[in-house]
């Protein structure tokens, strides 16, 4: 579905994505993690065909610069930041609409199940609701049309507990004809809809671990986690997973439950500047 072979991006003199290499299968559900500055929403931009790099993307074998219409018209996006429209909301949604060829009352039924009072504020102009009316009404248009593949950028960091709840309530009912790439800096948040898990940082991809759908939650797992140097925030962290630290090899080594691999993932993604190497071996049944 998507394929990204040595990618590399440049911002002035800075390399911003530095020969990234993806493959993303049709179906997969993959959460996108990273501390700011990783390069994940760069590396969204570049799928989306808004970036010129040096490397190759297609998505669904296509050139998204090349064939942007065509690729997009396959794809439901959720920004990080939410686009200065003028437009009213009304307009906007039959405008959404009618580009991807579904009707207006979709993309109203999804937002009020975000609890937007869509009758209420379609004569308001986008640029003048809340950020979380903003967020609510893109990610309805996003779920509004029948994509093979969402992309979403952060897409919860202005809902409301509730609206949140929701919000992967609907990610769920689309498991199974939609393909996933979410980017978020809860991991806990998804660990229930995942099924990858690829970390960057500083630009390339440092991590990536697929997660079984059923057997992982059964299984265990023996982590090996390696530092550049010991730290207390991290040591009391592991600590908390009853890790024990090897001072001579500057390692912390424990085990987890396969149920435990995502959340675990995302206390140690707090860390990446430490973290010179992470390895989990599943020990067989």
């Amino acid at each position: 579905m998507i394929r990204l072979e040595n990618v590399i991006k440049h911002f002035r003199n800075a390399r911003v994505l530095d020969g990234i290499s993806l493959d993303v299968s049709l179906g997969e559900r993959i959460a996108l993690i990273g501390s700011n500055g990783a390069g994940k929403t760069t590396l969204i931009r570049c799928l989306l065909g808004e970036y010129v790099h040096d490397g190759k993307v297609t998505v669904d074998g296509m050139n998204p610069r090349k064939e942007r219409a065509r690729v997009l018209a396959q794809v439901g996006f959720v920004p990080q930041l939410p686009p200065p429209l003028k437009m009213p909301v009304g307009q906007l949604i039959d405008f959404a609409a009618g580009l991807c060829g579904t009707e207006p009352a979709r993309i109203d039924d999804i937002a009020r199940r975000l609890g937007l009072d869509i009758d209420g504020i379609r004569a308001r102009q986008f640029v003048r609701l809340s950020g979380g009316m903003k967020q609510k009404l893109l990610i309805a248009i996003a779920l509004g049309r029948d994509a093979r593949l969402l992309i979403m950028d952060e897409p919860a960091a202005n809902l409301d507990p509730e609206a949140r709840k929701i919000f992967f309530d609907l990610l769920a009912e689309r498991v199974q004809n939609a393909t996933m790439l979410i980017s978020s800096h809860r991991l806990d948040e998804v660990s229930a809809l995942v099924n990858r898990v690829i970390e960057m940082d500083t630009g390339r991809v440092v991590l990536d671990d697929k997660v079984a759908d059923l057997g992982a939650l059964t299984s265990r797992l023996d982590c090996t986690i390696a530092l550049k140097h010991n730290d207390p925030a991290i040591a009391k962290a592991l600590d908390g997973w009853k890790f024990a630290f090897d001072d001579t090899q500057i390692t912390w080594q424990g085990e987890i439950s396969g149920a435990d691999r995502l959340r675990f993932l995302g206390v140690v993604s707090r860390y990446t500047g430490l973290v010179s190497s992470l390895n989990m071996t599943e020990r067989p049944h």
